[in-house]
């Protein structure tokens, strides 16, 4: 049986190019493990991230009543949001377009595949 749990982080003023950095370090690892890392990290959005896989942990105990540390991140995708249009200033009475972009988030956390029932490996066959 697998189960998703979801949580999206949408309308973050900050460009998806730069938060696609921080969601492949992050991407596969285990739940808590990606909140241990995220936390030491000196980026943008990664503070943001770590709030979202925070809600997402959440989430699953929550609703599905489920253990933190056998949660790891399934899919994790980074999509562009509307793009903001300002105008700066510049000399000789122009302007040049500013776009401020924003992101949406979109995680799902899945279970751990259990490596061992009642002692023994399971694998493949």
């Amino acid at each position: 049986m697998s189960q998703l749990v979801t949580a999206q982080l949408r309308y973050l003023r900050t460009s998806p190019r730069k938060l696609r950095i921080l969601v492949d370090y992050i991407r596969g690892k285990k739940a808590v493990r990606a909140v241990n890392d995220l936390s030491v990290l000196n980026k943008q959005g990664a503070e943001y991230l770590s709030k979202l896989v925070k809600s997402a942990i959440a989430n699953a105990k929550h609703n599905h009543e489920l253990d933190a540390d056998n949660l790891f991140i399934k899919t994790i995708t980074v999509d562009g949001g509307p793009v903001l249009k300002r105008f700066m200033p510049k000399a000789h009475g122009r302007a040049t377009p500013v776009r401020e972009r924003t992101a949406h988030v979109k995680l799902a956390l899945g279970l751990l595949p259990e490596k061992e029932k009642n002692g023994k490996k399971i694998t493949k066959s």
